[in-house]
């Protein structure tokens, strides 16, 4: 399988896979309790609820002790944070970010596309954690019904080096473009550390990510190497299934050819119509021979795969036009059997234990409004992103929350305080 350069492959990893709430804000809160000298966030949804309370205790505690933190939000996922709950954080000193921050209209939230939908942490540039999993309660099972079903990994080793310095370009960014009226002499560069990362483990990674600018279709990509190199496997765990039509006939191919295809998706959804959605694949997959499993018990938030016995892939990005077109997204790719086993293990658990499998007969009928559906929506997916919003899809604009800062003028169309921004939802 040809390797893309711009994501190089780093042996000597060690990996350990998070299920759900409850291994990951413990392990994730440890880390952040111990830390030295910085932390990075990004998350789509952070939440003043029994986890998010915690976790922004936790980085303050850390700012006080003399770390910097650089916590970065998505407008849209965390557009309900209080002036309080961001003040106690920026008041000693952590950097609060919003990406695409906006007013609401009517109460209602505007900045729907494009959003920042990476749930990324690392911490002393020595470890790091990805997946789908945001910091709020219901990724929690003491939610109720309606908690999520999730995966994230943390890493060690050199593929940290990789993370450490992705998020540290996109907190100078987001610097750069406050610093854009200054004359060029006077603009401070951005010293990007680059720690020695010792072998400590057997296993190999790949970071990957999805943005606007150079990497368009960088995480379809590496899953479209994967899935036509498969000889024995493929399962794919997604939250919301609805991909292009290449991805769509890779897997169809992989199935005509004896891959045994297998395919977790949401039975109970978190949204009304993810479901259909997602049935309007069916009938083109399952005559292909692949494998449908609706996950039953509460809503699936994953976003997973493994193929074969050494590839695997924990992230953030779901497999729909948002996450594939749109959205700023993260995954983690590993080459080794050890975790590749381990992830097939919980996944087949989830199978035999939490769902149902699609029968033929049980399909819905493909009646000309569904056809129509699918051909108009995968013609738009693919071309949405030059089309949404007033400015072209690789505008990115992200503000900073300071104590009693402003917005230069050039920003302040959507506001780059997110205190001010906060105070109207």
């Amino acid at each position: 399988m040809k390797d893309d350069r711009r994501h190089p492959w780093r042996a000597g990893n060690r990996v350990q896979l998070l299920e759900n709430g409850e291994a990951y804000y413990p392990r994730v809160l440890e880390i952040v309790n111990a830390a030295e000298k910085e932390i990075f966030v990004e998350t789509f949804i952070l939440f003043d609820d029994p986890v998010g309370k915690p976790f922004q205790q936790a980085l303050i505690a850390a700012a006080r002790r003399g770390c910097r933190v650089e916590l970065t939000v998505d407008g849209y996922g965390s557009a309900n944070l209080t002036p309080e709950f961001i003040g106690e954080m920026t008041s000693v000193g952590i950097q609060f970010h919003v990406y695409r921050p906006q007013p609401k209209v009517m109460g209602m939230r505007t900045n729907l596309f494009r959003r920042l939908h990476r749930k990324l942490i690392v911490v002393d540039g020595r470890i790091a954690f990805c997946g789908g999993i945001n910091i709020a309660f219901d990724h929690v099972a003491d939610f109720g019904p309606t908690s999520k079903q999730d995966y994230a990994v943390e890493v060690e080793g050199p593929i940290v080096r990789d993370i450490h310095r992705f998020v540290e370009l996109s907190v100078a960014k987001s610097e750069a473009k406050q610093n854009r009226l200054k004359r060029w002499w006077q603009r401070r560069k951005q010293a990007i550390p680059e720690p020695e990362h010792a072998s400590v483990g057997s296993v190999n990674a790949m970071f990957v990510i999805r943005d606007n600018e150079r990497h368009h279709d960088d995480i379809e990509r590496q899953y479209r190497l994967a899935i036509k190199s498969a000889r024995s496997r493929i399962v794919i765990a997604n939250a919301y299934f609805f991909p292009g039509w290449r991805l769509l006939r890779n897997l169809r191919d992989a199935a005509r050819r004896g891959v045994d295809v297998t395919l977790i998706l949401q039975g109970k959804p978190d949204m009304w119509y993810v479901k259909w959605v997602a049935e309007n694949l069916y009938h083109y997959l399952m005559k292909a021979g692949v494998r449908i499993y609706e996950y039953c018990e509460r809503p699936l938030h994953a976003k997973v795969a493994v193929i074969d016995d050494h590839w695997a892939t924990v992230g953030s990005s779901n497999l729909d036009p948002l996450s594939l077109y749109l959205n700023l997204e993260s995954n983690l790719v590993f080459r080794d059997a050890a975790f590749n086993a381990h992830l097939a293990s919980r996944l087949r658990h989830l199978m035999q234990q939490c769902c149902r499998e699609v029968q033929w007969d049980s399909i819905p009928h493909r009646d000309i409004r569904r056809q129509l559906f699918v051909f108009i929506t995968y013609h738009l997916g693919r071309r949405f992103p030059a089309w949404a919003g007033w400015r072209p899809a690789h505008a990115q604009k992200q503000g900073i929350a300071a104590p009693d800062s402003r917005p230069p003028d050039d920003q302040r169309e959507t506001p780059g305080s997110l205190q001010a921004q906060s105070a109207k939802h």
